[in-house]
């Protein structure tokens, strides 16, 4: 960056007189040439053997110097060079220093320094004098201009209108730039090494000893650089190469000891301190972080690590110079964009590419950063005015676009955040965590804001705003992944917000559905499970402990994908409110139920559901009085307003347990404290309230559920250990309160035997415990609870809508079912074999029986249980496999999903074992549905019935082509359906069908085509032609490269009808399948018009 005024002169003397150009006529050509014949190296071998020159022009040797300054001033003798004579004269004469060290001849390296830095000034001269002649006849063009141009033109040979600007007047060629490098390389190197003392410059090599008086030969090397590092086309390769060695000397002149800088006097101290300070705010801030950084050389306490034993190990510098050098590392700190100068120098990445990339892995730096970052200088005036400098900054580390930088740069402040807050949590929540959550914090409900002056749609939180930052809660929190009591308490004061982000992204296409996700899920897995249970019910909308988003504000979709928060205009119709509220609850419920779906494994699911059954006895044990007070006349209003607040609270719990148990009841409980923990909770809500009323079914159903999962517990359905029984324990007084105080007898016999299995370890076992487990676990009474595999089963899902019905075997011997019982298809209370698909002919008989239950769970256990002997071949259910055809074809027309899905996945094994024989029936069937039926009942059960020959079709493989021609032809009859449903699902397991013949089509291909081409064009329903266009994409797809060869004769046609659909079809979904087609068409024929070269080499051996 350039400086906003020249840095201070050095060089004792005058400027140049008047004003007037140095060295009229004088050519850059000519300045360069001398610094040539100065650099010149030895002509003959026999001169190479002279003592070296220290530094980095070790390649010139004594003799050579001397005689190269030498031919120097004899070459300005000459006529030729009186301009560059006059020049030199005129800088020499401005530097008393330079001109005494050119004449010294008693030392030739000080006279060969002072003759370059001497010409270095001439050249800086004469290139500013260019300059100012080119900015003051206002042209950009060389000398050289086109002939006749009008003055100030600046038009030049091949210049038009789109061509690249002319060079200005003081610019370098190539071959002169390099000249320059090697003098300034040589000037360095001969005026400015050899008088720095060892440790000051990270100079490779050992280095003798300064000469004794050195003060005032450095001081003058160091003006002249100074100076020429102020021209742009000398500072430029002076600043990149060596400024490393210029500082350390404007260091040593200005803030060095007395001794090292003896014969300068304390005004030229202070111009190199000036001077100093112009050239490190002058120059890109991280490369001086860089150089300050290597100037400071290795710690005294730290040898170099072994893993960087191959890299050249910096020098110890003394204690002053690193005092200094952190002195001005933290100035550089401080500055604005100080914080990015200082990530950016320390850890070598600031051009990016592969350095940066290493970096990022390279974790130890990137700590190491942090904790420079996070420590406050000395000179700072306080700890939080530092904070407040650099906290922003440290934030918009964040926030950098470059994807190789941002990685590193998130890491160092994100480590540098969380330092921040350990050490010091009030200032690092002031300055950094309230403003990195101030988007969200600003649309809470506990924000103060005027409501009243924004005016409705009014944006408070822009789409980039939100979107940014809940990325960097996202690096901060989940990728920094610190779970302290700052963190968590501040981010638990956004989390409602987040929470309504993230049920508004997940109803809409937006990208900030996950990291809201992330954080939401971090945040429950890192906090106490009570204050993770705390904020689900928060969420729920069951307590205020999580502020949520303001009533006046809503989100809005963002035109990138994210989403805006504005202000919402009132709502003056009470009712559309009332639904509006109503309708954001069920979102919240619906999304806070997805979530916990997530955390399942963590157990913090089953926690929740447990909290919400004893909120739901809380809400039995309150509903007598609650009704009484609502009934008492004259209650005040704000009476009246705890009780609607109590409602709706109520209505919330029932609403939780409700969708809780219809998405996550089946896999919420991971071990036995939780299954104890819910029961319990049932127990408790028995005891406060027995069932009575109209609601008595259902709490005797879910009574005797808990009950029997206990009791199967305790029949070995689970491995119980001398742990679990000290956690069933819990339950002992509660069952001797329901043994007590139950108005049921039967109840209080099965709670009372509980509790003495319970406290005997389940060494005393009545039989009303085994009745209660067979009703839970649905077995055959007096069978074991092992499954099929011998794997002992746990406890079924909450969600069962049947009481296990124990009472008709309390008084009974296992296994004296009526004949009259099983033959009447009852409902079944103890339901099909789920754990124990015996293969007797006494439980395969009990099994087609349950079948027929009119509940469906009993009715589709049953069926995938006779699925399950199929699978295993049981001799008894081969034999009577037509019977289990006629079962499965009766299930297949249930109307649950359950049911009918698990009849079909019955009939598609049974049909892939004996495919000769049931595959005649099922088409059979596929063609003329029973009758009887009503039409649209024939055709869903034709579309059922069009599944299983498809699960057969995949089945069977290859050994589908013998069946080919009875399916084509049910399916195309099929096609001609007057139900348009059955229609379409007819076409699509025709084409998936062809898919699966591919080549073994033959001549029905003809068919297909007539088929599929006459629906595409005349058939008025979309969905159908839909179906058709994509026989012809499967037929495509599944045919590949063989499509040329086994759809050579219709090929044409099914093109012809592809390219109508597309001119021609106003559905745009068709359109769509027609399009995709096509594009399969084109990959075929490019693949056999165009077949990829291959290239061999074939080697041929002669006999």
């Amino acid at each position: 960056m350039a400086a906003a005024s020249p840095a201070p002169p050095l060089l004792g003397g005058r400027k140049m007189a008047g004003g007037r150009e140095p060295g009229p006529g004088l050519a850059v050509e000519r300045v360069v040439e001398a610094l040539e014949l100065l650099l010149r190296p030895p002509a003959g071998p026999g001169e190479r053997g002279d003592e070296a020159v220290p530094g980095p022009e070790g390649a010139l040797r004594l003799e050579p110097l001397r005689r190269n300054v030498c031919a120097l001033e004899e070459r300005l003798r000459e006529p030729g060079w009186a301009a560059l004579r006059g020049l030199h004269r005129a800088v020499l004469a401005r530097t008393p220093a330079l001109a005494a060290g050119v004449a010294a001849e008693a030392d030739p390296c000080w006279a060969a320094a002072c003759a370059l830095l001497a010409l270095l000034l001439c050249l800086k001269e004469r290139l500013a004098a260019l300059a100012a002649a080119d900015a003051g006849t206002g042209t950009g063009a060389t000398p050289g201009a086109t002939p006749g141009a009008a003055p100030g033109s600046g038009a030049t040979p091949g210049t038009g209108t789109g061509a690249a600007p002319p060079p200005s007047a003081d610019t370098l060629s190539v071959a002169q730039a390099q000249a320059v490098g090697r003098a300034l390389r040589a000037a360095v190197g001969l005026g400015l090494v050899p008088y720095l003392p060892p440790g000051v410059g990270q100079v490779p090599g050992p280095r003798p000893p300064p000469p004794a008086s050195c003060g005032p030969r450095l001081l003058a090397a160091t003006a002249a650089l100074s100076e020429l590092a102020q021209h742009p086309a000398l500072g430029a390769p002076l600043l990149a190469r060596h400024l490393g060695l210029l500082l350390a000397s404007l260091c040593l002149l200005g803030h060095g000891p007395a001794a090292c800088s003896e014969g300068v006097s304390d005004a030229e101290r202070a111009r190199c301190r000036q001077t100093l300070q112009h050239i490190l705010d002058r120059i890109y801030q991280p490369l001086a972080v860089r150089e300050l950084l290597i100037l400071q050389g290795r710690p005294k306490q730290n040898p170099p690590s072994p893993g960087e034993q191959t890299k050249p190990a910096l020098v110890q510098a003394p204690a002053w110079l690193r005092r200094l050098c952190g002195q001005l590392l933290s100035e550089r700190l401080m500055r604005p964009r100080g914080v990015q100068a200082v990530v950016r120098g320390i850890m070598e990445g600031a051009g990016g590419g592969a350095g940066a990339e290493a970096a990022a892995v390279d974790w130890r730096k990137c700590d190491a950063v942090a904790k420079i970052l996070a420590s406050c200088p000395q000179q700072c005036p306080s700890l939080e005015e530092y904070y407040r400098l650099v906290c922003p900054q440290v934030l918009g580390l964040l926030h950098i676009q470059d994807k190789l930088t941002a990685l590193q740069f998130q890491r160092v402040a994100t480590t540098t955040l969380l330092t921040m807050a350990k050490e010091h949590p009030q200032l690092a929540e002031k300055y950094l965590l309230q403003p990195l959550l101030a988007p969200l914090l600003r649309c809470s409900e506990t924000a103060e804001l005027v409501m009243e002056d924004l005016s409705a749609g009014a944006v408070l939180v822009t789409e980039a705003e939100l979107g940014s930052c809940v990325e960097d809660v996202l690096k901060v929190y989940v990728v920094g992944n610190d779970s302290s009591s700052l963190l968590l308490g501040s981010l638990q004061s956004v989390l409602g917000v987040v929470f309504s982000l993230y049920s508004f992204a997940k109803q809409n296409v937006s990208y900030l559905r996950s990291p809201c996700q992330e954080i939401l899920l971090w945040f429950l897995e890192k906090s106490e499970r009570e204050v993770a249970l705390a904020v689900l019910e928060g969420f729920a909308g069951l307590n205020s402990i999580v502020p949520t988003l303001h009533p006046r504000c809503r989100f809005c979709a963002g035109s990138e994908g994210g989403a805006t928060i504005t202000v919402e205009e009132t709502i003056s119709d009470e009712d559309d409110a009332l639904y509006q509220k109503i309708s954001l609850e069920q979102c919240h419920m619906e999304t806070l139920v997805e979530l916990l779906s997530h955390c399942q494994k963590s157990g913090l699911a089953g926690d929740f559901f447990i909290r919400c059954l004893q909120a739901l006895t809380h809400v039995a044990a309150e509903d007598e009085v609650a009704s009484n007070l609502a009934a008492a006349p004259g209650g005040s209003l704000l009476e009246l307003e705890q009780y609607h607040t109590g409602q709706r609270r109520k209505l919330l719990v029932l609403q939780l347990v409700a969708t809780l148990c219809e998405n996550i009841s089946d896999t919420v409980f991971t071990d036995v404290a939780q299954v104890q923990e819910f029961v319990a909770a049932t127990l408790q809500r028995a005891c406060a309230s027995p069932a009575q009323g109209p609601g008595a079914a259902v709490e005797a159903q879910t009574l005797a559920m808990a009950m029997g999962l206990v009791a199967a517990m305790l029949g070995g359905a689970v491995q119980l250990q001398s742990s679990d029984f000290a956690i069933l324990k819990r339950l002992v007084p509660l069952l001797e309160e329901l043994s007590r105080t139950y108005p049921e007898p039967v109840t209080q016999e099965l709670a009372s035997d509980l509790r003495i299995a319970i406290c005997t370890h389940g060494a005393f076992s009545p039989g009303t415990l085994g009745a209660a487990a067979d009703g839970v676990l649905r077995k055959k009474p007096g069978t074991g609870v092992q499954g099929p595999d011998g794997i002992p089963n746990g406890a079924p899902g909450l969600g069962g809508d049947r009481a296990p019905s124990w009472h008709s075997h309390s008084n009974s011997a296992p296994g004296e079912r009526s004949e009259e019982q099983t033959l009447s298809h009852e409902p079944s209370t103890t339901g099909p074999a789920l754990t124990s698909c015996t293969d007797s002919p006494a439980g395969l008989q009990e099994l087609l029986v349950s079948a027929y239950d009119p509940q469906p769970p009993g009715r589709a256990a049953a069926l995938r249980c006779l699925t399950s002997l199929i699978t295993q071949r049981d001799p008894e259910a081969l034999r009577l496999q037509e019977k289990l055809l006629q079962v499965f074809l009766e299930n297949v027309q249930h109307e649950d999903a359950f049911v009918y899905l698990s009849a079909i996945q019955g009939i598609a094994l049974l049909s892939s074992e004996y495919p000769e024989r049931i595959l005649p029936i099922l088409l059979a069937e596929y063609r003329c549905p029973a009758r009887g039926t009503e039409d649209a009942t024939a055709a869903i059960t034709r579309m059922k019935l069009g599944e299983v020959l498809m699960r057969v079709t995949q089945a069977l493989g290859d050994m589908v082509f013998k069946h080919r021609e009875p399916l084509v032809q049910a399916f195309l009859q099929g096609a001609r359906d007057p139900d348009s449903a059955l229609r379409a699902s007819s076409l699509s397991n025709l084409g998936e069908l062809c898919q699966r013949l591919s080549f073994q089509l033959g001549s029905i291909i003809h068919e297909v085509t007539s088929c599929v081409t006459a629906i595409a064009k005349t058939d008025p329903e979309a969905e159908v032609r839909r179906a058709a266009v994509h026989v012809v994409v499967l037929l495509l797809r599944g045919l590949s490269e063989k499509a040329t060869e086994v759809l050579q004769d219709v090929l044409r046609d099914l093109y012809r009808l592809l390219k109508y659909v597309v001119m021609a079809e106003p559905d745009g979904a068709t359109r769509l399948h027609a399009q995709l087609a096509l594009e399969e068409l084109d990959v075929v024929m490019r693949r056999v018009l165009f077949p990829p070269q291959t290239l061999q080499k074939k080697i041929t051996v002669l006999p």
